[in-house]
């Protein structure tokens, strides 16, 4: 009789409905190995639409995102640690992420991309580094490790996938499902005003005037790059040596609590 195959390397049954939960937590397990064998403790994630190029109409925000990444990297670089801070992390594909991704790669640094396998547009862009590349099926695993990580986030002008992601960070920051903060940076303040009335929410009582605190505007690189130093350096650097020392116990793994509530 022909043995079977071992479970684990079945690949009909993996493939299959009844090993969802594998796959789950294949997306969950893969990149926390990665993440610890770079020493990668925390990123700062750009988000932004994959749809504006190096030479389209909106030109500027691709250059503005590659000189701020190159900036955050240069600094996170200086930073006198064991293990990797603040590393710009995206979404993989191109536009805005290749942007992101394009400035670590100038600066000599390394950088992340959390791709998902899409209809179009979603193909890893050239500029991440190879060891911290990851194709992801579920969005809410890619979601997990885009908040999971980030101390810090960069929204660029974008579409539906840029307003889905920022409206999840919001959310759970606003919930406190996340207690650690997250400096989160609006760029392009005419963009998002016209494309959110945030002043409307609070007038009509859909969100507190205190949730308007959760971010802030810039409109360009230096403003942006001195938010996110002032922000990070307040809030993690110089942090209490407690706190310190527990983010320091799990170095590939941001200081990020789940409230109990």
């Amino acid at each position: 009789m022909k043995r079977s195959p071992l479970a684990y390397r079945n690949e009909d049954f993996l493939a299959s409905p009844n090993s969802r939960s594998l796959r789950i937590l294949s997306e969950y397990l893969q990149p926390l190995f990665q993440f610890r064998r770079e020493r990668v403790r925390d990123t700062i994630v750009f988000f932004g639409s994959a749809r504006i190029t190096e030479e389209g109409p909106l030109a500027r925000y691709y250059s503005e995102a590659r000189e701020l990444a190159r900036q955050v990297t240069e600094w996170s670089e200086g930073l006198e640690h064991t293990t990797r801070r603040f590393v710009v992390c995206t979404g993989g594909g191109p536009g805005i992420m290749e942007a992101a991704n394009r400035g670590a790669s100038d600066a000599g640094g390394k950088s992340i991309g959390l791709n998902i396998g899409l209809p179009f547009e979603q193909f890893p862009n050239p500029y991440i580094t190879d060891d911290l590349s990851f194709e992801f099926h579920y969005f809410f695993m890619r979601k997990f490790w885009f908040a999971y990580l980030a101390k810090a986030l960069v929204v660029f002008p974008g579409g539906f996938g840029t307003l889905d992601e920022l409206s999840e960070i919001l959310t759970l920051t606003q919930t406190q499902k996340i207690e650690k903060k997250i400096v989160t940076v609006l760029y392009g303040t005419s963009f998002w005003k016209k494309i959110l009335n945030f002043d409307a929410l609070v007038e009509t009582g859909m969100i507190s005037e205190s949730d308007l605190s959760l971010f802030e505007f810039a409109d360009d690189p230096a403003t942006a790059m001195s938010l996110l130093r002032d922000g990070l350096t307040r809030h993690y650097l110089q942090a209490p040596q407690s706190r310190e020392r527990q983010d320091e116990a799990v170095p590939a793994i941001s200081h990020t609590r789940v409230s109990p509530r």
